[in-house]
């Protein structure tokens, strides 16, 4: 595992595209003088799987709108030292999001967003004409998006018209890394939540989201609805306690390895990354992949995961590492 750039190689088409969201987390530190300042670092759950991917050998496109301000030039740089592509970004003269980060006791983060008339948001369905190939995906191509792209207007329903007219075209996973400050209409959301879920492939969530979607039910109450809908794959991750998969075959509890926690920024979307990678290397990022993975598997898939989730918990902001080896075979 390393945290220094070692670039991934890159193919003719990405294997996955990551729609949504890309921001900048304004994350606490001091001055020389021992002041309180903010220090801005990438960020945005989909940016963060996407860097993620790339860092992890996976050729990956972003598609998202990106600002032309200063940080939006931050994000660019980002992606690219990550090796993700930026062909799928649209450049604006919108000012890019910002997300205040506040660091609880445990190294946890809890968020507050300024993103009116920002660019991720102003994503419109027209906008998508203006990507290559008439913002068509390359056959085999897979599809992510979640998070704060599945909350703000306009851009949830321009990530929804693209998850309802992909679906069943290739695998689409879904990360609803739900911002309860953020959904107006709580009862509005979750209909269009059990929607999405229904057409995806892959379903990952936090303890915190199930918390918020479905209070006090078990989680695995919650995933055997949901794959009865449709889904393929629904992944439950509990912070420092591992996580959890439930698939066609089997469901799996793993724990997550013990490290020295500088804080949580982007974990959760290095565990999406590195769920995703994994399919990648192994063979796996389609609908018939998924649906074959027995316990070994889905043990071997959650293991790597976690392992990347917990080496970006070392490093402050969303940091995950570079690594092109070591990918466990598959089932």
């Amino acid at each position: 595992m390393s945290a220094s750039p070692d670039r991934p190689r890159t193919t003719d088409q990405p294997a996955v595209v990551v729609a949504g969201d890309a921001l900048v987390d304004l994350t606490p530190t001091h001055t020389a003088d021992g002041a309180a300042a903010y220090r801005p670092l990438p960020g945005g759950s989909c940016l963060n799987v996407a860097a993620g991917l790339g860092r992890l050998g996976v050729p990956t496109a972003l598609l998202a709108r990106i600002s032309d301000d200063h940080f939006g030039d931050l994000l660019r740089a980002h992606l690219t030292a990550s090796g993700t592509r930026l062909t799928h970004v649209l450049p604006t003269s919108d000012p890019t999001t910002l997300a205040a980060v506040r660091l609880r006791d445990d190294g946890s983060a809890a968020y507050s967003f300024h993103a009116g008339g920002a660019a991720d948001r102003g994503l419109r369905p027209e906008h998508l004409a203006d990507l290559p190939d008439g913002g068509a995906l390359p056959p085999g191509t897979a599809l992510h998006l979640g998070s704060l792209g599945l909350q703000l207007e306009p851009l949830a329903t321009t990530l929804d018209g693209l998850l309802r007219r992909e679906a069943g075209r290739r695998l689409v996973s879904l990360d609803p890394n739900v911002r309860p400050g953020l959904i107006t209409d709580r009862a509005a959301y979750l209909r269009r939540f059990a929607e999405w879920v229904a057409l995806a492939d892959v379903v990952k969530a936090s303890d915190d989201d199930l918390a918020w979607l479905h209070p006090g039910e078990p989680y695995e109450a919650v995933a055997e609805r949901w794959l009865a809908s449709g889904a393929g794959l629904v992944l439950i991750t509990f912070g420092a306690r591992g996580a959890w998969a439930a698939g066609r075959e089997a469901d799996v509890h793993v724990p997550a390895p013990s490290v020295e926690v500088v804080d949580t920024v982007g974990a959760g979307d290095a565990f999406t990354a590195g769920t995703l990678a994994h399919l990648c290397h192994t063979g796996r990022l389609s609908r018939e992949g998924i649906d074959g993975l027995g316990a070994g598997g889905l043990a071997r898939l959650l293991s790597y995961a976690v392992e990347i989730a917990a080496d970006t918990c070392t490093r402050a902001g969303a940091q995950p590492p570079y690594r092109r080896d070591g990918v466990p075979a598959s089932a």
